[in-house]
């Protein structure tokens, strides 16, 4: 099918300044960029023509951390990200997925990340290999659809510990460091692009910097780069950055900050030290890029909070753990007294935990209340109302955390090696708005109402530069021969319009989102159209389809 858009303002996607312009989608591919008004004349045949005058024709926005690996699946029409216009997802974050696994591996990952991704009981999840997840992203089902964005994925570094180890502590002996190596290895020649940490999560937390040196070794000489949850957001969170950057320095694998904060009370201003570090490291030739969300509150669940030995062993242990009146005052002293290394090494703070979702519907009245409001609610403890509510929700908890900080999040924003990602979790009665209002919040209130960064820079941030970390072959760009995974949009009046209080709202402004040349919102309405794909690292080494 052939699509005219005309009389559009093209923000391409590079930073250039915007023009006026028109372009000619034909199937999947952009054909025809020309100016405004040249194309109507000429008899291109297309089959619809849209007047784009006044709408913003951009790249569809790429987001570098999402949480959607199941949900895609689960909900295939994933209205929560076409309606903000991402066409392109990272997949197989925080060190956490379902790929590669082996039977006792999977169910662990799948009780481990329900607060994440929820945990269907009837879902078919018959893959087990990193090829089989992406040929199941890539298969039409019943009706013929397929998923709803384009999709990338990091192999899980937890996962592939907990794969050869266990989740229990422990150093690799030189055979087991070796076939994780060998897991990873085979994970890239399958399609993942890189791999992923989520050192405050267990078991990836209890790799030790010389385990992860080896394994960035692997990575970075297939052309992968690494994308960690480092060791800590809140204390000696920037000697956590530094041990990454170190790792990246010393072993030349590529570098993503995952959602670059600094949170907790100890870090607030402080996000200019941050920015120095990384700037004497890309001075010193070093490749780092970073991605951020635009809020304050992070989100996790609630047995991150966790320290790290309390962990060890999977589900069952943690529970019996709990329940165990010894072991668990020595859990209380490590969260309430000492810090959690689950906590990034503060004490938690029981009024920025507020529950966002839960698996055991007893516990639904809980939902949008913080430990300390439940806790003075029933006249019990807070660490009380938390051991119950772990224990009776199998460790399947959402939370929000409030814990950052809004100067933070401008001066990183406005790094030169800035990019966007949602962080969207989209399960749980009241998840965090950034799953539905992430994109539209940058162009909206960030570029449009504060003026932080101007459109074409912002634009940029969300399209062209993640698209050059995750080497994606054309695609990311308004350009001849570029995927046609396009949005318009009013520049005028983009909001975001998920909040706290309604968190699954559509966003304001987006007119029209096209993946691979197929109309996914049109006229501001779903369609109910599934064009994504599966992009695979490439024997070449870029990213792509495996029909592109």
């Amino acid at each position: 099918m052939k699509t005219l858009i005309s009389n559009a303002v093209i923000v391409d996607g590079t930073g250039a300044p915007r023009r006026e312009g028109d372009v000619l989608l034909d199937g999947g591919t952009i054909t025809v960029v020309a100016e405004a008004g040249s194309l109507t004349s000429l008899g291109t045949g297309a089959d619809r023509t849209i007047d784009a005058s006044g709408l913003v024709l951009s790249p569809g926005f790429i987001d570098m951390h999402a949480h959607s690996d199941l949900q895609l699946l689960v909900n295939p029409e994933h209205y929560a990200k076409l309606s903000q216009g991402v066409t392109t997802e990272l997949l197989g974050q925080d060190g956490l997925s379902y790929a590669p696994v082996d039977d006792a591996t999977l169910a662990g990952v799948r009780e481990k990340i329900a607060g994440w991704n929820d945990n269907p009981a009837d879902f078919d999840f018959s893959w087990r290999t990193v090829g089989e997840y992406l040929d199941r992203l890539d298969r039409p089902d019943g009706d013929g659809g397929r998923i709803a964005t384009n999709a990338a994925y990091l192999v899980p570094q937890g996962t592939v510990r907990a794969l050869v180890m266990g989740f229990s502590e422990g150093d690799p002996t030189p055979e087991q460091l070796k076939e994780m190596q060998d897991v990873i290895r085979t994970a890239m020649e399958e399609g993942a692009i890189g791999m992923s940490s989520g050192l405050t999560y267990t078991p990836g937390m209890y790799a030790g910097t010389e385990e992860l040196a080896a394994l960035c070794r692997t990575v970075g000489g297939l052309g992968g780069f690494y994308a960690p949850h480092h060791r800590s957001y809140g204390k000696n969170a920037l000697g956590a950055y530094a041990e990454m950057i170190g790792l990246s320095r010393d072993t030349g694998c590529a570098l993503h900050l995952s959602h670059a904060t600094m949170n907790f009370a100890e870090n607030k201003g402080r996000a200019g030290e941050l920015l120095q570090l990384i700037d004497e490291a890309l001075e010193d030739g070093v490749d780092i890029t970073l991605d951020t969300y635009p809020y304050l509150p992070g989100a996790t669940t609630l047995s991150a909070i966790l320290p790290s030995w309390a962990s060890s062993g999977g589900t069952e242990a943690t529970l019996s753990r709990l329940q165990d009146p010894v072991t668990a005052e020595k859990i209380r002293e490590a969260v309430e007294i000492y810090g959690s290394d689950g906590c990034h090494g503060v004490v938690a703070e029981w009024d920025t935990l507020e529950i966002s979702g839960v698996q055991n519907r007893e516990l639904a009245g809980h939902v949008g209340k913080t430990i300390a409001d439940i806790a003075a609610e029933g006249g019990s403890a807070p660490f009380e109302v938390f051991v119950d509510i772990l224990v009776k929700d199998r460790l399947g908890t959402g939370i929000l955390q409030h814990v950052g900080h809004e100067e933070n999040v401008q001066a990183i924003m406005k790094h030169r090696t800035h990019t966007g990602g949602s962080d969207g979790l989209l399960v749980g009665a009241k998840p965090h708005p950034r799953a539905w209002g992430t994109f539209p919040r940058y162009l909206g209130h960030y570029s449009r109402d504060l003026g932080l960064l101007g459109l074409e820079d912002m634009v940029h941030h969300l399209t062209g530069r993640p698209a050059a970390r995750l080497k994606l072959d054309q695609r990311g760009l308004i350009r001849e021969g570029y995927a046609a995974d396009v949005v318009l949009f009013d520049p005028n009046t983009i909001r975001d319009n998920a909040s706290y209080e309604s968190p699954r709202q559509p966003a304001a402004g987006i007119h029209y989102v096209f993946v691979n040349g197929t109309a996914a919102i049109d006229d501001g309405k779903p369609t109910g159209a599934r064009a994504g794909r599966a992009l695979r690292r490439s024997p070449e080494g870029t990213t792509k389809a495996n029909d592109s």
